[in-house]
């Protein structure tokens, strides 16, 4: 049986040589162009000495390659590892608040693409959360889609007003016991709630628990993971908008999460509901 050392050998070589910030800014530089050795060394404002020592070392370890003309570039495997950084990246950026919130039962397969939540502005505070999914609630104009564990009734009528007024599809999950306020109902039917279902603007399902939330438009998202109790956490928020460079990745993992979401839930039963 092979010892446990041996299965993170390569890997362990591998973190050794992007431990040194030189040779990270290096690959950084290489992931859309290839350099010489002159170029490199005047981007990044290092020796030449500092330049060819960290360039044979990534060359040695497979992540850099260099052709006949003495341009370096990125190997297919130092691509990949490229793929991997933005993960490493949002983890340590953000190490405070996974050490009291986690992933819970979220897919591994999203737990592999985190990264792509690494180009994202944390929003601390319930109030400021909220005040932020009103206004993406506010600016959208082709959908809303959510997953959140409860719904405040400045939500709801935000976010009912939109859909009346410019006839947008409007999809959410709740869990199962969700807290509605009280007032909720009576707003829901001032509003003719049944007829916005009837007509297929809002579709609704159900699931036992929501732990990991998210709520967006066809522009914007936010992601909120539970704390290590296992309760949803809405004071703080991951965010991003499509405005932004970099983002479509952020907004794609929270689009896929929310359709495995659906596609997994179950029909919406009212009685469940519980009132507050």
């Amino acid at each position: 049986m092979e010892n446990t050392g041996s299965i993170f050998e390569e890997s362990e070589k591998t973190f050794i040589e992007l431990s040194n910030s030189q040779r990270l800014q290096i690959i950084n530089a290489l992931e859309n162009t290839s350099m010489n050795l002159t170029l490199l060394a005047k981007h990044l404002g290092i020796t030449m000495q500092e330049a060819h020592r960290n360039f044979n070392r990534l060359m040695d370890a497979g992540i850099v390659s260099r052709d006949s003309n003495g341009s370096y570039s990125l190997t297919t495997f130092g691509n990949t590892i490229m793929t991997q950084i933005p993960s490493i990246n949002f983890l340590s950026k953000n190490r405070n608040y996974f050490s009291d919130h986690y992933f819970a039962n979220l897919p591994m397969k999203f737990v592999q693409r985190i990264g792509s939540l690494d180009n994202s502005n944390f929003i601390r505070g319930l109030v400021a959360v909220i005040e932020e999914i009103k206004e993406l609630y506010r600016h959208s104009q082709e959908y809303i889609y959510g997953m959140i564990p409860q719904v405040p009734l400045d939500l709801m009528e935000v976010a009912a007003k939109t859909v009346m007024e410019r006839k947008i599809k409007f999809n959410y999950i709740l869990p199962k016991n969700a807290a509605i306020p009280k007032k909720g109902k009576d707003f829901l039917n001032e509003i003719n709630y049944q007829e916005l279902l009837k007509k297929g603007l809002v579709e609704r399902k159900m699931r036992d628990e929501v732990k990991v939330s998210i709520v967006l438009n066809e522009k914007k998202a936010l992601v909120m993971f539970p704390s290590v109790k296992g309760e949803t956490d809405m004071n703080g928020a991951f965010s991003n908008s499509l405005e932004r460079d970099n983002n479509k990745l952020f907004h794609e993992w929270c689009l896929d999460y929310f359709r495995y979401s659906w596609l997994d839930s179950k029909p919406f039963d009212n009685s469940k509901l519980r009132e507050v």
